[in-house]
């Protein structure tokens, strides 16, 4: 099973002719199970302390990543924007909020945050900083991110590795990958369930076959999707908060 992606209603910087704030369009208004409740959590905090949870940015498909990118290598935008297969807003897993509307310090929204498994994108908090509004979810990507910062993997930045392993676990082709999205996927998910494979590339090598024999599967050139299906199963028994409906605290 792929990561499902849940609407979410929650208030956006954009206004209606009156000048009231609206909720986040729609086109951008989905996250994974894991960040939907972590948003729904922070902003009753927030509520608590008089400040609000208000959103300029959450999901983004291939396209609106595509021309988010393309802003930034134009100069139409300043922040940095990654191309397609580079960004957790592309998982459902990012979002960018109005720091001015949190009505707390930036150091103790970092500490609300990290009670919701939300992380900051900058090393410290200061709110100068470009990128200071941008916050994500990583879930069980953050165990890629690790792999690779431990350098087991080579051949991407662990930020990277990461948002492509999370792109793919909703169904996203990620550019990288080529023809071998579902390769891929199974490699991801390998990571995901603790396993060393070397590098997330999509070939099916003897480090993955052997990770998957390791897992009670062996890999035929005719069992690809049946592979990948019973590593999406493991995943989802693994990291079960990723997968069913949204859950409140």
């Amino acid at each position: 099973m792929k990561s499902p992606l849940f609407p979410i209603e929650i208030i956006s910087i954009y206004k209606n002719k009156l000048g009231d704030l609206l909720p986040l369009p729609m086109r951008m208004a989905k996250c994974t199970a894991d960040t939907y409740t972590a948003l729904i959590n922070i902003s009753i905090e927030l509520k608590a302390k008089g400040g609000k949870l208000i959103l300029s940015d959450l999901f983004r498909s291939y396209e609106m990543q595509a021309q988010s990118h393309n802003d930034y290598i134009s100069g139409k935008k300043s922040a940095f924007s990654p191309a397609p297969g580079g960004s957790f807003h592309e998982a459902g897993r990012a979002f960018d909020l109005d720091l001015s509307s949190i009505k707390v310090s930036l150091s103790d929204f970092w500490k609300i945050a990290k009670k919701h498994g939300v992380v900051p994108i900058i090393d410290e908090p200061k709110k100068s900083i470009s990128e200071a509004w941008h916050f994500e979810c990583r879930g069980s990507h953050q165990v890629v991110y690790d792999y690779y910062n431990a350098k087991k993997g080579k051949n991407f930045k662990p930020y990277k590795a990461a948002a492509a392993s999370a792109i793919l676990s909703i169904g996203v082709h990620v550019d990288f990958f080529g023809d071998n999205q579902k390769q891929a996927m199974i490699q991801a998910n390998l990571i995901r369930l603790g396993k060393e494979i070397g590098n997330l590339d999509g070939q099916i090598g003897k480090n993955t076959k052997k990770a998957l024999g390791e897992l009670g599967l062996i890999y035929t050139t005719h069992n690809l999707d049946d592979i990948l299906s019973e590593t999406e199963d493991l995943v989802q028994e693994k990291f079960t908060n990723e997968y069913r409906t949204p859950i409140i605290l």
